[in-house]
C-alpha cells in the first residue's frame, strides 16, 4: 500500500467569492521513500487547490495538507451541496493511490439586472418596449415588475407581472405606454418612466425609459392637402378651357364614325341570319332521319352517356397531432435534466411541425427544453422557463422540417420546492407527414 489520506472534516460551508479550508493528513505507508500527488476531483475541481500540491515522505512519515475551495461569484456554480474527493497519488506505487471524499455546501446569491429595449421610443397613441431581465446569480430569482410614472401621464400594459428566472438566464417581458391625452399638433412631448423590477430579496432595480409622444397629424400632411388644391385647380382650369371642347368634338366623330359601322354590320347580321335560318331547317330534317334509322324517339334520354366525375384532389401530406409528457423529479442542480425522446412512427415521411402547445397545468418551477436529434446530433429548438406561463401556443409561419429517422426530445429540469412534488409538464405537436 502506497499512501493513506485522513480529512479532518467531510462537511463543508462556502460563499461565492469567499474560501473555506479543510486539512488532509497524507502518511506513507510503503516501505520506499515516495512522493505524493495531492489534487482535488469532482465538480468542485475547477475553484479547488491542495497547499502543498505535492510532498515527499520517509516510509511511516506523515504530513498535513492544506485544501482550499473558492468557488467564483459567477452563475456557473450553483449553489446547494457539491461532492468532491482529495486525490493523494503516490509516484512509486500508483495503484496505491487514494481518495478521500467529502461535501461543501455553496451558498446562494442573488444577482439580477434589468434594461429597457429601447430606452426611447417615439408613438402618437403608444409606444412599445421591452424590459430585459438577466438573473446572474447561482440560484433561481422570482421577481415582480410593474410600470411607474412620476408624471402620471401614461398607462401602462405588461404581459407579465411576475417571472422565474434560472440562474444564468435571460427573459423579456413587453411593456405598452399610452399617453392620456393626445393632440393634433404641436411639438414632441417626452414622458419619462421607469419599470421596477423587485427580486424576493434584496432592493428593488429601476429601469429608465421614456415614450416621445408626437402629434396625430403627420408634418407632410397639410403642405400635401394645399399642393393637392392647387394641382386640382389647375387641372380644372385646363379640362374646361382646352379640353373638354376637344373631348366633345372627337366623340361626335367617334359616334358618327360607330353609328355607320354599326348600321353595316347589322346588314351583313340579318343576310346571315337568313342563310343560317335555311341550313337549320336542313340539319333539323337530317337530324329525325338520322333517329328513325337508330330507332330512337326524340326526347328519350336513356341512351345519353353520362360523363365520369374527375378525381378528387390529393391530399398534400397527412395531418399529425402527437403528445410527450413528462415526469421530473426534483434536482438541485439546474443543469440536470430528464429526458423523453419521441421517435415518429413512421420513420420514412417528413414531419412539418406548424403548432406547438407548451402545457405546465400545475405551474411548476424550472426549465423545459425541446431538442432535435438527428444521428446523436442535438440541437434546441426551444428553451422556455415552466414558472413563466401555464398554457403556451406557439404557431410558425414557416413549419419545423423533421428529416426522416430524427428524433424530438422533451428535457426538463425541476427546480420545485420540495413540498409541491415532481414537475409533470407536457407538450403537444401538430403538422403534416408527407
Amino acid at each position: 500500500m502506497g499512501a493513506t489520506a485522513t480529512l479532518s472534516t467531510a462537511d463543508l460551508s462556502v460563499v461565492p467569492g469567499g474560501d473555506v479550508t479543510c486539512q488532509v493528513v497524507v502518511r506513507n505507508a510503503g516501505e520506499l521513500v515516495d512522493q505524493f500527488t495531492i489534487d482535488v476531483v469532482g465538480d468542485a475541481a475547477s475553484w479547488s487547490r491542495a497547499e502543498p500540491a505535492v510532498v515527499n515522505l520517509n516510509p511511516g512519515e506523515s504530513a498535513p495538507v492544506l485544501v482550499r475551495f473558492a468557488p467564483p461569484r459567477d452563475a456557473r456554480v450553483h449553489a446547494g451541496s457539491v461532492p468532491f474527493g482529495v486525490r493523494v497519488i503516490s509516484r512509486e506505487d500508483p495503484h496505491g493511490s487514494v481518495v478521500e471524499e467529502g461535501v461543501v455546501v455553496v451558498g446562494a446569491f442573488t444577482d439580477v439586472a434589468a434594461e429597457l429595449v429601447p430606452a426611447k421610443a417615439e408613438g402618437s397613441r403608444r409606444a412599445k418596449f421591452e424590459v430585459a431581465v438577466d438573473n446572474v446569480g447561482n440560484a433561481p430569482a422570482a421577481l415582480r415588475l410593474r410600470a411607474l410614472d412620476p408624471e402620471d401621464e401614461l398607462d401602462f400594459r405588461l404581459d407579465r407581472t411576475e417571472v422565474v428566472l434560472p440562474p444564468g438566464t435571460t427573459t423579456f417581458v413587453r411593456v405598452q405606454a399610452k399617453p392620456r391625452r393626445t393632440y393634433l399638433r404641436g411639438e414632441p412631448r417626452r414622458l419619462p418612466f421607469q419599470v421596477e423590477v423587485t427580486p424576493e430579496q434584496g432592493d428593488p432595480l429601476l429601469a429608465q425609459g421614456t415614450m416621445v409622444q408626437r402629434q396625430l397629424l403627420p408634418k407632410w400632411l397639410v403642405p400635401a392637402l394645399i399642393a393637392l388644391l392647387l394641382i386640382a385647380a389647375a387641372l380644372a382650369a385646363l379640362w374646361f378651357s382646352v379640353l373638354a371642347p376637344a373631348v366633345k368634338s372627337a366623340a361626335r366623330e367617334a359616334m358618327q364614325q360607330e353609328t355607320r359601322q354599326i348600321q353595316e354590320k347589322a346588314d351583313e347580321a340579318a343576310s346571315a341570319a337568313g342563310a343560317a335560318k335555311d341550313e337549320s331547317k336542313q340539319a333539323a330534317a337530317n337530324a329525325g332521319q338520322a333517329l328513325d334509322a337508330l330507332g330512337i324517339k326524340p326526347g328519350d334520354t336513356s341512351a345519353t352517356p353520362t360523363l365520369p366525375k374527375p378525381p378528387a384532389a390529393a391530399a398534400e401530406g397527412t395531418p399529425v397531432t402527437f403528445r410527450i409528457d413528462s415526469t421530473s423529479a426534483i434536482v438541485a442542480n439546474a443543469g440536470t435534466f430528464t429526458e423523453v425522446t419521441f421517435t415518429p412512427p413512421d420513420d420514412k415521411k417528413t414531419l412539418l411541425i406548424k403548432d406547438i402547445f407548451f402545457e405546465n397545468a400545475k405551474g411548476d418551477t424550472g426549465t423545459a427544453q425541446l431538442v432535435r436529434d438527428a444521428g446523436g446530433t442535438r440541437s434546441v429548438i426551444r428553451v422556455i422557463g415552466l414558472g413563466n406561463f401555464r398554457d403556451r401556443d406557439e404557431h410558425f409561419q414557416e413549419p419545423l422540417r423533421f428529416q426522416p429517422g430524427e428524433k424530438i426530445v422533451f428535457r426538463v429540469s425541476c427546480q420545485n420546492p420540495q413540498p409541491k412534488g415532481a414537475c409533470t409538464p407536457s407538450v403537444v405537436l401538430n403538422g403534416r407527414a408527407q
